[in-house]
């Protein structure tokens, strides 16, 4: 018999938002043979609390497991409340811990951290470093299942030669520090006036029109597309020749394994767990936060050696191969089956 799962998240792909975990994960789970039900495509923050506390009560006799996608901002409330929950009615929760910042809501709320976490079935930590974090703060029922992508979805384009066009792909939101693409590429602009910058995302908490005032009041032109779907922006990225993360926190974001298995070289903020993912020099570039002459530094650095972007694409492939479905699907097997 297929094992039932009820699965908790932000699931607003619909409603024009950034895909998500529940939106990705659960239809490949699907795929698999395993039964899910969803929670929830309101967007009003309440109602969909309450909505997935519904579901877990409504569901309390038909669920073998419950999957909760668990972020380190408000979302983190939804974690804790549907785990409290889970417990109450006796079924067995699974944390999946997308937080870029989770290691310091385990610093500011460890009162409910302990209650979220220790009572949990396993967490699923989809990064070594938010494992390393977790097992380190006393919590050892961690597992590590990576972030997972398609790479059949996406084509590897060699890059033999690049030109100083950039694009940015997120949700336009402060943790995601966006103005700082704006601002580097300015910075860019100055010495490259023929370079470009395209950032890709819906707006999440007004910083999409911030990027768009600082970018009238630096006098450079940006494209900003809104968002777009994996088949958009994929066939949009073979124009451009270099993407850049400009994030202040990260775990293993999806959109950079997208960037690598497309053949774009990377060049992210040295924040989170990207460093698990990215070796500075190896598989990518690392830079530190918020400095956007490190950030134009290093894109210089790569337009004067072409040899370095062959290099650092071929081995950021290598790399993203492990975080292939048909690999990943059998740690996701085991755990629930």
């Amino acid at each position: 018999m297929s094992q039932r799962i009820l699965y908790l998240g932000n699931k607003l792909a619909n409603k024009g938002f950034t895909p998500t975990g529940i939106d990705t994960l659960g239809p490949r789970l699907e795929a698999e043979g395993f039964l899910l039900r969803y929670a929830s495509d309101k967007r009003n923050k309440v109602l969909r609390l309450l909505a997935m506390l519904w579901a877990v009560f409504k569901s309390r006799n038909w669920a073998d497991y419950v999957l909760i996608d668990t972020y380190s901002t408000q979302s983190f409330w939804f974690a804790y409340c549907s785990g409290r929950l889970c417990s109450l009615l006796g079924l067995n929760y699974i944390p999946i811990l997308h937080g870029g910042n989770l290691p310091e809501r385990l610093k500011t709320s460890p009162k409910a951290s302990e209650i979220l976490f220790r009572n949990a079935y396993i967490n699923v930590a989809p990064s070594a470093y938010l494992m390393d974090c977790f097992s380190k703060n006393g919590f050892l029922k961690v597992t590590n299942i990576p972030n997972t992508i398609d790479l059949s979805l996406y084509h590897f384009k060699q890059r033999k030669t690049i030109q100083p066009k950039l694009l940015w792909v997120r949700s336009f939101a402060e943790i995601y520090n966006p103005l700082l693409a704006v601002r580097l590429f300015h910075f860019l602009h100055l010495k490259y006036p023929a370079a470009e910058l395209c950032m890709v995302g819906p707006d999440k908490d007004g910083s999409l029109e911030l990027c768009k005032a600082e970018a009238e009041r630096l006098g450079i032109t940006v494209r900003f597309t809104g968002k777009l779907s994996r088949e958009a922006w994929c066939t949009l990225a073979a124009y451009y020749d270099l993407f850049i993360n400009t994030t202040h926190f990260d775990n293993t974001p999806v959109s950079l394994l997208e960037a690598m298995a497309l053949g774009l070289p990377v060049i992210s903020t040295n924040v989170g767990g990207i460093s698990k993912l990215i070796t500075d020099d190896q598989n990518g570039l690392l830079v530190a936060a918020n400095d956007e002459t490190a950030f134009v530094s290093a894109i210089e650095r790569l337009l004067h050696h072409p040899e370095l972007v062959e290099r650092l694409t071929t081995r950021a492939y290598q790399t993203v191969q492990t975080f292939n479905w048909e690999e990943v699907k059998q740690q996701w097997h085991k755990l629930l089956s």
